[in-house]
C-alpha cells in the first residue's frame, strides 16, 4: 500500500508569527482592538485611548460614541496588571466628562472599581480608580452604591497613601459621602478622624481644604466631636489659626471650631485647656476682614446655647465684641452685631454691653449705608432693649429713638421689623414714648401696617399698641389713615398677627372717635366672626370686642342684648335692636333700623325709632327736600329723674329702693297690666299716634305713657344709673326686656344679711316692684 499523505489543512501548526507592530491611526480601530485577546495589543490599545482622551472632552465623547466604555469597564478586572492599570488610566480620564459619568451610572462598574482599592494594588490603579469614583460620587445614586459596596473602609486606608493624588481623590470621595448622616457616623466608627487630622499637615493646600471641609461635616455629630477633641483636633486647628501662613485655611478651620464649641461639654473641656482664651485672642488679632468676620461668626454660633452664653460671658466676650464694633470693615461690624444680638439673650450680657458703652456704638451703626449692617444693628438693639429699661434708656440717650423711627421707612423688611420691635421695647417709658412720638413714629408705622411680611406686622402692631396709649397718638393714627389697615389685619389667619392686631384695636378703642371709625370699617362684624370661630377666637379678640363695645353702650346692647351693672347709660345711648352698627343720624333720617333708643347726657332724652313700611322709608331716604332730624327735649324724662332722686335715694333698704323705682317706672308707662289682659294693652297704637303727632319715627320716651317690657326695662336702667342703683339690662325675643339686680337676703338693720347676694328679676309689668328668682320668672312672649 502506498503511504498516506496527510492533508496540509489537517496538520496542526506549531509555529507562530513573529511579533507584528500594530498601528491604529483612527480611534475606531483602537476601540476595536480593546476586544482583542492579545495582551500586548490590549496594553497598547488602553494606553492609546488614555492618551487620546487626555486631549479634551471632544475626544472623550468620541470614544463614548465608538463604544469604548464597556470594554474598558471589563478590562479593569483583567488578570494582567499592566492591562488593568492602563484600562483604569483610560477609564479614570474619561469619567471626568459629564456625558460619560451619565453612561457609567448605567453600567454596574462601581463594585469592580472598589474591589481594586486594596493596598496590594498598583498605586497608579489607586490614582485613577479614585479619580473615577470622585467623578461619580457627586451623584446621590452613586454615593449609595459606593456605601452599599463597602467602599468607605478602603477609601479611609488610602488617606494614608504616599501618593498625594490618591489622597486628594479619596478625600474628595469621602467628602461627598459624608453629606449623608449615616456615612458621617460610619466614618467615625471606622476610625476616619485621625487620618483626616493628619492631612491637615499636608504640603498641598487642596488636600488641607478638603480635609477641613470634611471635618466641618463630620463634627456636627456629638460622638465624632468627642473623638476629634480626644485626638487633639481643637489644638491642631488653633495652631492653624495662629499661623498666618495658613490664612487661606482660617475660614474653614473656624467652621470646624464652631462645631466643636457648640456642644456645651466640649466647650467646658476646651475652656479648661485654655482653648477659649486662644480663640478670643485670635478674634482680636488684626487679620483679613473675611477671617475676622468668620471668627466672630464662630462666636455667634457657639452662643446659640444658653449654657455656652453663660461661659462666654465669664470669658468677657462682651468686651471683645464691643471693641470689634469700632473696626473699619463693614462685614466685621455686621458679624459683631449679630453676635451681640445672640449674646443679649443672656441677661447679664445685656448689662455688660451697657456698662461697656456698647449700646451707643450699635446706635451709631444705624447711620451706615450698608443695608446688612443696618439689619444686624437693629436686631441687636431689639434684643438689647427687650425687657431692659436701662438699656432702652441708654439707646434713647444715644439718639436711637429718632434713628429707629427713620428706619421704619426703609426697604429692608427685617430692618423695619427690628426697628418697630426696638421702639416698642423703648416706648414703655413715658419720656421715651413722647420723644418717639415727636419724631413722627405714628405716621411712619402706617405703611408697615400694610406689609405682607408676618414679622413686620407682628412687631408694628405691638409697637403701635404701646404708643397708642397716648391720646394724641390715637388721634394722629386716625388722621394718618392708620385705622383702616389696622382693622384689615383682623382678616389675617396668622395667629400672632391677629392677636397683636386685636391688642392694638383694644388700645385704640379707648378713643371714641377712633372706635367709631373702626366700627365703620367693619371691625365689630369681623370680631364677631372671629369670636364665633373655634380656631381663630382668643382672649385677645374677646378683649378687642369688649373694648369696642364699651366705647358705645348702644352698640354693645345692639350686638349683645346685654348691659352689665357696670355699664352706665350716658350721653348718646340708643337701642337699635339686634342689627349692624349704624350711626344714629343715619338711622333717624333713613329709617335703617327697626328700633332705636337714645339717651343724651345733658337733656336726658330717650327716643324710640319705629321703622315704617319699606317703601315709605326708601322714598324718604331719597327725598332731597327732607329736613335733617333734630334731637328733641324730653322734659318728662327729666321730671322722672328728679322724682327718683327725691323719693328713692333717701330709702335705706336696697329692696325698698328697687321696688319703689319699679313702681315709678310702671306708673309712668301705663301702670300694672294683668297677664290675661296684656293683649288689650294699646302700646302699639299709642306709639303710632306719637309718631304721627311728631311727624317723626323718633319719639322721646318721656312721652310714652303706654310702654311694654322693652320700654319699661330701659327706663328702669336709665333711672337706676342716674341714682346710683346697680342693675343690668337684658333683651329677650320680640319686645321682651328685663332688669336683673343683686340683693342680699335678710334684714340689714338687724345684721341679718346673707354672705352671698342673689340675682333677681324686677317685675315692671304685672306686679310692679315684686322680685323673682331668675330661673323662675315668667316672661310673656308677644
Amino acid at each position: 500500500m502506498g503511504k498516506k499523505v496527510k492533508k496540509e489543512s489537517e496538520t496542526p501548526c506549531k509555529e507562530t508569527f513573529e511579533p507584528l507592530p500594530v498601528e491604529g491611526k483612527t480611534p475606531a480601530t483602537v476601540v476595536l482592538l480593546l476586544s482583542c485577546p492579545e495582551e500586548d495589543i490590549l496594553v497598547k490599545a488602553c494606553e492609546a485611548i488614555h492618551t487620546f482622551a487626555e486631549k479634551g472632552d471632544e475626544n472623550k465623547v468620541s470614544l463614548l460614541g465608538l463604544g469604548a466604555l464597556e470594554p474598558l469597564c471589563q478590562l479593569i478586572t483583567h488578570n494582567n496588571k499592566l492591562i488593568r492599570r492602563n484600562a483604569f488610566m483610560a477609564l479614570g480620564i474619561m469619567a471626568t466628562n459629564g456625558d460619560i459619568k451619565s453612561a457609567l451610572k448605567k453600567i454596574d462598574v462601581i463594585p469592580s472599581i472598589i474591589d481594586k482599592l486594596s493596598l496590594e494594588e498598583d498605586i497608579v490603579v489607586h490614582d485613577f480608580a479614585t479619580l473615577c469614583l470622585a467623578s461619580l460620587s457627586v451623584d446621590f445614586a452613586c454615593k449609595v452604591k459606593i456605601s452599599d459596596n463597602n467602599g468607605l473602609p478602603p477609601l479611609i486606608q488610602l488617606l494614608s497613601s504616599p501618593d498625594p493624588d490618591v489622597k486628594k481623590n479619596s478625600l474628595e470621595i469621602i467628602f461627598n459621602l459624608v453629606q449623608d448622616h449615616q456615612s458621617r457616623l460610619a466614618l467615625h466608627e471606622l476610625g476616619g478622624i485621625p487620618p483626616l487630622l493628619e492631612l491637615l499637615k499636608s504640603d498641598f493646600p487642596v488636600i488641607q481644604h478638603l480635609a477641613l471641609k470634611t471635618l466641618q461635616n463630620v463634627t456636627t455629630d456629638t460622638d465624632t466631636c468627642n473623638t476629634f477633641r480626644e485626638e487633639q483636633g481643637f489644638e491642631k486647628l488653633m495652631d492653624i489659626l495662629s499661623n498666618m501662613d495658613f490664612h487661606d485655611l482660617h475660614a474653614e478651620a473656624l467652621q470646624v471650631v464652631a462645631n466643636c464649641l457648640s456642644d456645651s461639654k466640649s466647650l467646658q473641656v476646651i475652656h479648661k485647656g485654655g482653648g477659649l482664651t486662644r480663640l478670643m485672642e485670635f478674634v482680636l488679632t488684626p487679620n483679613l476682614p473675611e477671617i475676622q468676620s468668620n471668627a466672630v461668626k464662630c462666636i455667634a454660633r457657639v452662643a446659640q446655647s444658653s449654657e455656652n452664653r453663660k461661659l462666654l460671658h465669664e470669658q468677657n466676650v462682651e468686651k471683645v465684641l464691643v471693641e470689634l464694633l469700632s473696626v473699619a470693615d463693614i462685614s466685621v461690624k455686621t458679624a459683631t452685631c449679630q453676635a451681640v444680638s445672640i449674646m443679649s439673650f443672656h441677661l447679664a450680657s445685656k448689662d455688660s454691653f451697657r456698662d461697656l458703652n456698647g449700646i451707643p456704638a450699635v446706635v451709631q451703626l444705624l447711620n451706615n449705608e450698608s443695608l446688612k449692617l443696618k439689619e444686624a444693628a437693629t436686631q441687636a438693639l431689639s434684643n438689647l432693649t427687650h425687657g431692659n429699661q436701662l438699656n432702652a434708656f441708654a439707646a434713647y440717650e444715644a439718639g436711637g429713638d429718632k434713628i429707629l423711627v427713620q428706619q421704619l421707612y426703609g426697604s429692608c423688611r427685617r430692618t423695619v421689623a427690628n426697628s418697630a420691635d426696638a421702639l416698642g421695647n423703648m416706648a414703655g417709658q413715658e419720656v421715651i414714648r413722647c420723644s418717639i412720638l415727636s419724631h413722627g413714629a405714628i405716621q411712619a408705622l402706617v405703611e408697615p401696617l400694610q406689609s405682607t411680611d408676618t414679622q413686620v406686622l407682628i412687631n408694628t402692631t405691638l409697637c403701635l399698641t404701646v404708643l397708642a396709649c397716648d391720646t394724641e397718638a390715637r388721634a394722629e393714627l386716625q388722621s394718618a389713615g392708620g385705622l383702616h389697615p389696622l382693622v384689615n389685619l383682623l382678616r389675617s389667619y396668622h395667629k400672632e398677627v391677629l392677636h397683636h392686631a386685636c391688642l392694638a384695636i383694644n388700645v385704640c378703642a379707648s378713643d371714641v372717635n377712633a372706635a367709631v371709625e373702626m366700627c365703620q370699617f367693619g371691625a365689630l362684624e369681623m370680631l364677631q366672626e372671629i369670636n364665633l370661630s373655634v380656631n381663630r377666637r382668643s382672649r385677645f379678640s374677646e378683649l378687642a370686642m369688649i373694648s369696642l363695645l364699651n366705647f358705645n353702650l348702644s352698640v354693645k346692647y345692639s350686638l349683645t342684648s346685654h348691659l352689665a351693672s357696670t355699664d352706665i347709660i350716658s350721653d348718646g345711648f340708643y337701642d337699635a335692636g339686634k342689627v349692624r352698627y349704624v350711626l344714629l343720624k343715619l338711622m333717624c333720617n333713613r329709617g335703617h333700623l327697626k328700633e332705636c333708643e337714645l339717651i343724651y347726657k345733658y337733656k336726658k332724652k330717650l327716643l324710640k325709632n319705629k321703622k315704617d313700611d319699606k317703601q315709605k322709608n326708601e322714598t324718604r331716604a331719597e327725598s332731597p327736600t327732607e329736613k335733617p332730624w333734630k334731637m328733641m327735649d324730653d322734659v318728662s324724662l327729666q321730671l322722672l329723674v328728679n322724682e327718683a332722686k327725691k323719693t328713692i335715694l333717701p330709702l335705706s333698704d336696697e329692696r325698698e329702693q328697687c321696688a319703689a323705682l319699679a313702681r315709678l317706672v310702671s306708673e309712668a308707662m301705663g301702670g300694672a297690666v294683668e297677664m290675661e289682659k296684656l293683649h288689650e294693652f294699646p302700646w302699639v297704637l299709642h306709639l303710632s299716634e306719637l309718631k304721627f303727632q311728631l311727624q317723626s319715627n323718633v319719639v322721646p320716651i318721656g312721652l310714652i305713657s303706654r310702654g311694654i317690657y322693652c320700654h319699661r326695662a330701659l327706663l328702669f336702667k336709665c333711672l337706676a344709673d342716674c341714682i346710683g342703683m346697680s342693675c343690668t339690662l337684658e333683651r329677650g325675643e320680640y319686645s321682651q326686656a328685663w332688669n336683673e339686680v343683686l340683693l342680699f337676703n335678710g334684714n340689714p338693720s338687724m345684721n341679718e344679711r346673707s354672705s352671698q347676694p342673689y340675682r333677681y328679676i324686677v317685675d315692671l309689668m304685672h306686679q310692679p316692684g315684686s322680685l323673682g328668682v331668675k330661673s323662675t320668672i315668667f316672661l310673656y312672649e308677644m
